[in-house]
């Protein structure tokens, strides 16, 4: 038997379970008759059948999986559902594999950078299976899976582990891996159905309401027009989103604990949500007036209006626009692209390296520079009142390193391959913070359109590196990771 044949023998039926979410957007185009029905069906009895041959092939594998077979079943999934989730852009809309691939990459990893031109008059149905792929890819479909494959008679501990972002992977909100998974799900639809309600409330039609409020809670930024958020130019909306945005960003254990014990406590013992909360004001505030002063906007209040909406739609990974932030002072840009880099809470749906990352890099900055200054100085790193593992502070660091080496290699084999510095740049750290927008070619006002098939493959592996944290894709491609 085949050495991975258990996890196989799981892909073949998270495939399935990725098929049947296909059921909602091929209802939608019976519904309305967008012209896409065929694609849907096509697309569904592709999927299915391939994750019951592989579910079938591999039967006898059925057993709990270890460690390295949980990584390697993270990898197949994320590189894999969207060869899949890219069927319904060939089928219907004629595009490429390439870009189909990369469109796909960028809904499950809520990215949201895209390829597409004519967002208005796509499909209805083409349009809500881009945000319902992002939407599940948010929160992560391994989450997703965990909390059902037991009842198929799968442990799903490993996954879990090697999904969970953040350095505090062994944390548990509940004894049960299960437990764990379905309690930041009903977390997650909750915020989805409040925010739903509360577009729709600010003027949104119930489609726009739906599609934007799976983009805003996944923190993705994927939206029905080509001008983003700008299209509908509501003051009202904005903060809507803003404050969704702001929700998404925090740690969802969080949300859990204190929607489980009836508590705000949790939210003040979280030691990143302060800081998160305090770096979007604060840089709020820094470009409000930065702006005012550089003539972008005409009064302060406008210039606070889309400083806010956009500080916390790029430091959170999102990436909706309301204006083209690609035509205001440079600092501006690279301060938006600066925040995406860290921002976020671990296990929020967010991306980049995560506030708690950063934190625990400053503070062991601080205790090197102490150590420096009194060698026999005993310094402890402390997060949220405890100490931090050596373990854990060396992951970090090393998570650190590759970090930047990521960003270094996508921006120079992007400008090898013909793209300008800030193009190259913005869009390799766009990608691997999986925040959509970048600067230059691929700023707000274009897409990633542009992209060459060796660029567009290049920002779909970037895409996929940031959401698995670099270490759980890079693992897999490790040749100690294949030997016995």
């Amino acid at each position: 038997m085949t050495r991975f044949a258990a996890v196989y023998h799981a892909f073949g039926m998270i495939v399935m379970l990725f098929g049947l979410t296909l059921l909602a957007p091929l209802a939608l185009s019976y519904a309305v008759n967008d012209g896409a029905q065929t694609a849907y069906d096509e697309a569904f009895a592709l999927t299915m059948l391939s994750g019951a041959f592989l579910w079938y092939r591999y039967r006898r594998g059925k057993r709990d999986l270890q460690i390295r077979e949980g990584f390697l079943l993270v990898a197949l999934v994320w590189t894999g559902l969207p060869a899949f989730a890219a069927l319904p852009f060939v089928l219907q809309l004629g595009m490429s594999y390439h870009d189909a691939y990369f469109e796909a990459v960028a809904g499950l990893t809520a990215t949201g950078a895209t390829v597409i031109v004519g967002l208005d008059d796509l499909p209805m149905s083409i349009n809500l299976w881009r945000h319902q792929m992002m939407w599940f890819g948010g929160m992560g479909l391994i989450v997703l899976a965990v909390a059902i494959l037991p009842m198929l008679g799968i442990g799903g501990r490993e996954m879990l582990k090697a999904e969970l972002p953040g350095p505090m992977k062994d944390s548990k909100m509940t004894p049960r891996v299960a437990e764990t998974a379905k309690g930041l799900w009903l977390v997650y639809i909750g915020i989805t159905v409040l925010c739903v309600l509360a577009y729709r409330w600010g003027g949104m039609t119930w489609f726009d309401a739906v599609c934007h409020a799976f983009s805003t809670v996944s923190l993705g930024g994927f939206s029905t027009h080509d001008a983003s958020f700008g299209h509908f130019d509501s003051p009202t909306l904005e903060w809507i989103a803003v404050a969704f945005m702001v929700f998404s960003g925090i740690n969802y254990a969080t949300h859990f604990l204190a929607l489980h014990g009836r508590s705000l406590r949790p939210y003040r013992f979280d030691p990143e949500a302060p800081w998160f909360v305090g770096v979007l004001l604060g840089s709020a505030f820094l470009l409000a007036p930065y702006l005012t002063w550089e003539g972008t906007h005409g009064d302060f209040a406008t210039s606070l209006r889309h400083s806010m909406f956009h500080v916390v739609s790029i430091a959170t990974t999102t990436g909706y626009a309301t204006v083209d932030y690609g035509q205001w002072p440079v600092f501006a840009g690279l301060w938006l692209l600066f925040l995406g880099s860290f921002a976020t809470s671990a296990g929020s749906t967010g991306g980049g390296i995560k506030m708690m990352r950063a934190m625990l890099l400053y503070k062991q900055v601080y205790r090197e520079l102490i150590r420096t200054m009194h060698p026999a100085a005993v310094y402890h790193v402390r997060l949220g009142g405890a100490v931090a593992p050596q373990s854990i502070l060396f992951a970090v660091l090393a998570f650190g390193f590759m970090y930047m080496v990521s960003i270094v290699s996508v921006t120079l084999l992007l400008a090898l391959t013909g793209l300008d510095a800030l193009t190259s740049f913005s869009a390799a750290v766009a990608c691997i913070n999986n925040t959509g927008p970048g600067l230059g070619g691929v700023g707000p006002a274009g897409n990633y359109l542009l992209l060459n098939d060796f660029q567009t493959w290049l920002c779909s592996f970037a895409m996929l590196l940031g959401r698995l944290e670099i270490f759980t894709l890079l693992v897999v491609l490790t040749p100690a990771f294949w030997r016995r």
